[in-house]
């Protein structure tokens, strides 16, 4: 048994204002993926891992990510599709997974997530078939259409979703696979696989592990950067 990371790594950087992509804005001298890959690029449980970049910024993501900072793991660099979704089912379809083989997913705009809690994520995964690291919400959740509230869902069931997700390698192709025979589009990889049925853990993680996606974000990230993990 393998476990293999795929990051996706093609979000337009629209809400940033940026002219690059937001993964490749520097975080402290260095690309937010950079910061990214590094957190499972030195850790024992990982095998492989494999970007899912659009196909123009390839040569682009390996001299100036992977190349640039000798990420050793690093074993392909593949071209993703228009969506999210059909990125992660590029990168599925061309990592050379085995079917028993786990396959953590982590947004390439995430590089605050524990490497410490990969075992555990591994594990579950293998135990359970599917696991999401999330958090508790902490504010009022409002169900809304047309500027009308339409209910206030029980907060102390809800989670907000982060990656990694991590899978047995046959289920989630499996889902994959039957998301594009139905022409279902989830939120996560996770949704791919609840519609069929199968369980899907939930791991607690930190709230630290914030997607990167506007400037408000980048403050946040530089703030994490300079104060210790227990300071905020």
């Amino acid at each position: 048994m393998s476990v293999i990371v795929l990051v996706p790594a093609a979000g337009a950087g629209s809400r940033m204002g940026a002219a690059v992509n937001k993964q490749y804005l520097t975080l402290a001298d260095r690309p937010i993926l950079a910061h990214t890959l590094n957190l499972f690029d030195g850790h024992p449980v990982v095998d492989s891992i494999h970007l899912i970049s659009p196909a123009t910024e390839i040569a682009y993501c390996r001299r100036e990510v992977v190349e640039r900072f000798a990420f050793a793991k690093v074993r392909s660099i593949i071209a993703g599709g228009a969506e999210r979704q059909e990125s992660v089912r590029n990168g599925l379809l061309e990592c050379g997974a085995a079917a028993d083989d786990i396959v953590l997913i982590h947004d390439g705009a995430r590089p605050f997530f524990s490497p410490a809690l990969i075992p555990r994520v591994v594990a579950t995964a293998l135990r359970v078939g599917a696991c999401v690291v999330g958090v508790p919400v902490k504010d009022t959740i409002k169900e809304v259409e047309d500027s009308l509230v339409l209910g206030t869902p029980d907060r102390h069931r809800l989670w907000q979703a982060q990656t990694p997700q991590a899978f047995r390698f046959a289920l989630i192709r499996d889902a994959h696979e039957r998301a594009v025979r139905d022409g279902f589009r989830g939120t996560d990889d996770a949704a791919l696989v609840e519609r069929l049925g199968y369980p899907v853990a939930m791991l607690e993680g930190s709230y630290r592990n914030i997607k990167i996606t506007s400037p408000e974000d980048l403050i946040l990230a530089e703030a994490f950067l300079k104060a210790p993990a227990n300071g905020l």
